[in-house]
């Protein structure tokens, strides 16, 4: 058949075949293009390696195909481990080595048939050895036969009563302040310890009170004292260029306490369960953090025994500052009068207000018993006069946060108001109002001020 049917064809119509080849065809006669050389050469099959396993490709991991011919191309087949290939045998039942070639372990198994007397014979001497170190032990151990019949069984150790002598020269156990040594060590002036050189103590958490309350532990407890306060943080000046160093400053600090007469009854992180006490939370923030340091961080207590007055001190050590808190003893000594009902009139009808002495719990709102008679009055004055109707407002100083001190205020008037109340008045002519530390009547950087700020007015209302 010629590949050229004849000059004038009639008009063709194309299409493809499934085979890649161009077919026309007409009306009249058929017409025929072949297909490709490369469609039209027969496949070579690949030559099969040697000693290797050809596998048709898997059906997860389809063969490729030739975008040009369209044939198929079996991917290259890479030999698996050894151990992919025992399972793949044990999978497919086939007989082990017949297709594989074998792997280093079953070639020294199958070469070196020696190999086996000679383990046989490391396990025959093990085992002799062990035998005879039984026999050995056999040998030496005491014989566990009956007890012949005259023998004695022995006594028991007779217990030993303990001394009572030495129980009472231990003494007590705890921290007893009686036990210390009095020091005659001449002191400065208060708090009488300064910061090391290369240090300075950071005004801005600096406390100072004439008379407050502290904390300090003392190895199983806490001992709450009263006295004159000192409490600051201390940070490295960054005027001498010195790194802080938190031992340094301990170290520092340690000897000068001990050159005084101090004698440290405490050291190292106060336990979880003491440091949680809430009273002793509520009592030790009214100083700084850095004064304080954090809860987890370790502390030295010294305590200075002296014939006037004993000193307590607290030492803390943090990353980055270290703490010193300074009380000296000191009684307490009341300063305010008691205002009697016609005092509190007299007052009442010249100014419209006046200010009571009524002291509460730190940082609560819980009368304290010295404020009874205060109270008293007070309930008296309001007896007296049954169509007084008073407001009573609650005021604090600026220790703390302004929301804080708010909350304060308004709690200790309520407190007082429902202290009245108990006494039998009508709590329609009472009101409880607080402004916190927004109406100061003193100036706050002193410890006198702040207790004038820290007050309970009566203002007559109608």
């Amino acid at each position: 058949m010629s590949w050229r049917a004849s000059a004038a064809r009639p008009p063709t119509r194309s299409s493809h075949g499934p085979s890649g080849g161009r077919r026309r065809t007409t009306a009249g006669s058929a017409w025929i293009r072949p297909p490709s050389i490369a469609a039209s050469m027969p496949v070579r099959p690949r030559p099969r390696p040697i000693g290797r396993r050809s596998r048709p490709p898997s059906a997860s991991r389809p063969a490729r195909t030739s975008s040009s011919s369209g044939r198929t191309r079996p991917r290259r087949w890479v030999r698996p481990r050894a151990d992919v290939r025992r399972r793949v045998q044990a999978e497919s039942g086939e007989v082990a080595g017949r297709h594989l070639r074998p792997d280093p372990v079953s070639r020294i198994e199958m070469t070196r048939p020696h190999s086996f007397p000679f383990v046989h014979g490391l396990g025959a001497a093990v085992l002799a050895l062990s035998i005879v170190a039984c026999g050995q032990q056999d040998a030496t151990a005491p014989s566990a036969g009956p007890a012949p019949a005259d023998a004695t069984p022995a006594e028991p150790p007779t217990p030993v009563a303990p001394d009572a002598d030495a129980s009472d020269e231990a003494g007590p156990t705890g921290f007893d302040i009686a036990r210390l040594p009095v020091s005659r060590v001449p002191l400065g002036e208060f708090p009488y310890f300064s910061v090391p050189e290369g240090y300075r103590a950071d005004p801005l958490h600096t406390k100072r009170l004439n008379f407050g309350e502290a904390a300090f532990w003392v190895g199983d407890r806490f001992e709450r004292v009263e006295g004159k306060v000192y409490a600051t943080g201390i940070r490295a000046d960054r005027d001498s260029g010195k790194q802080f160093s938190a031992p340094e400053v301990a170290r520092n600090l340690q000897h000068v306490i001990e050159a005084a007469g101090g004698v440290e009854v405490a050291s190292g992180e106060i336990p979880r369960a003491s440091r949680q006490d809430e009273a002793i939370e509520t009592l030790m923030r009214q100083y700084h953090t850095e004064a304080r340091c954090w809860d987890d961080d370790p502390v030295q207590t010294f305590v200075i025994r002296r014939e006037a007055a004993n000193i307590w001190v607290r030492t803390c050590k943090s990353q980055r500052f270290a703490g010193l808190v300074v009380l000296e003893e000191e009684a307490f000594v009341a300063t305010s009068r008691l205002l009697p009902a016609d005092e509190l009139k007299r007052q009442l009808d010249a100014a419209g207000r006046v200010a009571v002495t009524v002291n509460f719990a730190t940082d609560k709102a819980d009368i304290l018993p010295e404020s009874t008679p205060q109270v008293e009055q007070v309930l008296r004055l309001l007896e007296e006069d049954a169509s007084l109707e008073l407001s009573i407002n609650g005021h604090t100083d600026d220790t703390g946060g302004a929301a804080h001190n708010q909350s304060l205020s308004e709690a200790r008037a309520r407190s007082l108001v429902d202290a009245l109340v108990a006494g039998g008045i009508d709590a329609a002519r009472l009101q409880a109002r607080g402004f916190g530390q927004s109406q100061p009547v003193a100036d706050n950087s002193t410890e006198t001020g702040r207790a004038q700020n820290r007050r309970v007015e009566l203002v007559k209302r109608g």
